[in-house]
């Protein structure tokens, strides 16, 4: 069986890292799978580019400057819509033309345009669509919030136009352009947790079409010893890519840290928080109640293995996540999870037996004390000698890259049958 994957990336987001550690999954399962990206920074032999720099590059601009015209101009919504206008010529590309199945990930900013979307389903192969955000199921954003519009249809999108949006805006054009891709009925879509499933099942546009759970792989630690810290604190581990995107929801984090200061002035005595991921504003990183120390961006597995190691809880406060990464990995190195219950979470926390899911609330400070109390439950669990067995025997089951590989493999058995 040869299977394609499409990504932007396969190394610059969540999406390029699980879809690369996807394609090694089935190679290690037998399957000949490859990928196509537009950014490729592995030296991987099975990823290869989507065609010339020039003209990924054109691609990339011609959607950018569209999208710049219909928002107004302004730059702080660019990168936060995608429209597919632009993109390569991929029902061209080798790997394709030789694939029995092709998978779609990440395909925005250039990558694919509806055209060639329209291409790809022409060829008569099944397309596998994994969804890692929201904009499958949206008009051109990728995480819809609050905002009711994918459930009936988009268009008015004055959250990323502000003053150009209208009834006929390109929110409510890319999402024709949706509907009438979709209609064809060439693409089974993948969710990769329950709370996306029930997302798109909601929608106007994914309601009714094929749609399956399979989570993103993680890598398992093989040779796993924990190293607590030399200092006698309790470490509290939080990271991101970029660790003050306002959906990260870093301020609740500080907020939560102040009351534990305030209603468990022992108990966070002997705590330490600490940061990892890029960071854009260094104030965002003040007003922690307990100690803090920020490790920067980390690179490689050897450098997560470290800091998870050495930590005895890792924390979520986003405000929404599809499958958050940094709670499989805590799990898997014993690290006891506590996250606000704003997405996939409870495909990876059973709340109380391997981590505490906490409550959110619109009130910046209700939320800030629930998280508090939140930490001080995770404190009683992580102190359970048999928890981090608990948490790793659950990852393993649900994430381990060959248990996804192996579901893969049996929903491209039967659209192949």
């Amino acid at each position: 069986m040869k299977t394609v994957i499409i990504n932007r990336s396969d190394t610059t987001g969540g999406a390029a890292v699980v879809s690369r550690r996807l394609m090694e999954a089935l190679r290690d399962c037998g399957v000949d799978a490859r990928m196509i990206v537009a950014e490729k920074r592995s030296d991987s032999p099975y990823v290869e580019m989507a065609g010339s720099r020039r003209a990924i590059q054109r691609a990339f601009l011609a959607e950018r400057l569209k999208i710049f015209a219909a928002n107004g101009l302004r730059r702080s919504t660019l990168f936060k819509i995608d429209t597919a206008s632009d993109g390569l010529p991929l029902w061209k590309h080798p790997l394709v033309k030789e694939a029995d199945i092709i998978c779609l990930g990440w395909i925005n900013q250039g990558m694919l345009s509806f055209g060639g979307l329209e291409k790809l389903a022409r060829t008569g192969k099944p397309i596998v669509w994994t969804m890692h955000d929201m904009w499958n199921m949206t008009g051109i954003c990728h995480h819809a919030g609050s905002c009711p519009g994918f459930r009936n249809r988009c268009g008015d999108c004055r959250p990323l136009l502000g003053k150009l949006a209208s009834a006929s805006d390109i929110s409510g054009s890319v999402w024709k352009k949706k509907q009438r891709l979709y209609s064809g009925g060439a693409f089974h879509f993948v969710a990769v947790s329950n709370w996306l499933k029930e997302r798109a099942e909601a929608s106007s546009l994914l309601s009714g079409q094929p749609l399956s759970v399979i989570p993103n792989p993680f890598p398992m630690p093989t040779d796993f010893r924990r190293i607590p810290a030399d200092d006698g604190l309790f470490h509290i581990l939080m990271g991101a890519a970029r660790l003050d995107d306002p959906i990260k929801g870093l301020p609740l984090l500080a907020g939560a840290t102040r009351v534990l200061a305030e209603k468990y002035p022992e108990k966070a005595a002997r705590m330490r928080l600490v940061t990892f991921g890029d960071i854009k504003d260094p104030h965002a990183l003040d007003g922690f109640g307990i100690q803090h120390r920020h490790i920067g961006r980390l690179t490689g597995q050897q450098e997560i293995a470290q800091a998870y190691s050495g930590a005895d809880m890792v924390v979520s406060t986003s405000l929404y996540e599809n499958l958050p990464g940094t709670l499989v990995e805590g799990q898997a190195f014993g690290c006891v999870p506590v996250s606000f219950l704003r997405g996939g979470q409870a495909d990876i926390i059973d709340h109380g037996k391997t981590g505490i899911l906490v409550d959110f609330d619109d009130s910046a400070d209700i939320a800030a004390e629930n998280f508090a109390d939140g930490i001080i439950q995770g404190m009683e669990l992580a102190s359970d000698p048999q928890t981090a067995g608990r948490m790793l025997r659950s990852v393993t089951e649900r994430f381990s890259a060959g248990s996804v590989a192996r579901r893969y493999i049996s929903l491209f058995n039967r659209l192949l049958s």
